[in-house]
C-alpha cells in the first residue's frame, strides 16, 4: 500500500466515523439539496449554523456505505438510504428543525443560469417587442416559429 493509498482510507474510516459520531449525537436530522450552491455560499451557511447545528457533505457510497454499517443499531437510518441521490447534505441538529430551516432559507441566494442545467425554479420569456433585423426570421423558422407568433 503506498501512502496516497493509506491516506485516502484513513480520510475514509475517520469521515465513517464523523457520520457515525453526528447520528448518535443528534437526535433530528434533515437532507438538503444543494445544487447550484457555491463553496462561499457554503461557508457562508456553515458559519450561520454553528452552535446550532452540523452540516456535513460528502460522498453519496460512502454515506450510503456509513448508514448501511449502522442500521443495527439504528433502524430509522434505513429510511435514510433511498434519499441519498444527487448532491445533498445532512443537516444534524438538536434544537427545532425549523428554527435550522429558517436560518439556511435565509442566506437563500439566486444562482446565475448555467448551460446545460435545469433552472431550479420556472422561467417566464416576455414578449419581445422588437427585432434584429431579418436574421430574427431565420432563427425563428429554424425553431419552427414565425414572426406573427410573436
Amino acid at each position: 500500500m503506498t501512502g496516497a493509498e493509506g491516506k485516502t482510507k484513513k480520510n475514509k474510516s475517520a469521515y465513517f466515523e464523523k457520520l457515525i459520531k453526528l447520528i448518535d449525537e443528534y437526535p433530528k436530522v434533515f437532507i438538503v439539496g444543494c445544487d447550484n450552491v457555491g463553496s462561499a455560499q457554503m461557508a457562508k451557511i456553515r458559519k450561520a449554523l454553528r452552535g446550532k447545528a452540523v452540516l456535513l457533505m460528502g460522498k453519496n457510497t460512502m454515506i450510503r456505505k456509513a448508514l448501511r454499517g449502522h442500521v443495527e443499531n439504528n433502524k430509522n437510518l434505513e429510511a435514510l438510504l433511498p434519499l441519498v441521490r444527487g448532491n445533498i447534505g445532512f443537516v444534524f441538529a438538536k434544537e427545532d428543525l425549523s428554527e435550522v430551516k429558517k436560518r439556511i432559507t435565509e442566506l437563500r441566494v439566486a444562482a446565475p443560469a448555467k448551460a446545460g442545467t435545469i433552472a431550479p425554479v420556472d422561467v417566464y420569456r416576455t414578449r419581445w417587442t422588437y427585432w434584429y433585423g431579418t436574421y430574427s426570421d431565420f432563427f425563428l423558422a429554424s425553431f419552427e416559429y414565425s414572426i406573427e407568433d410573436y
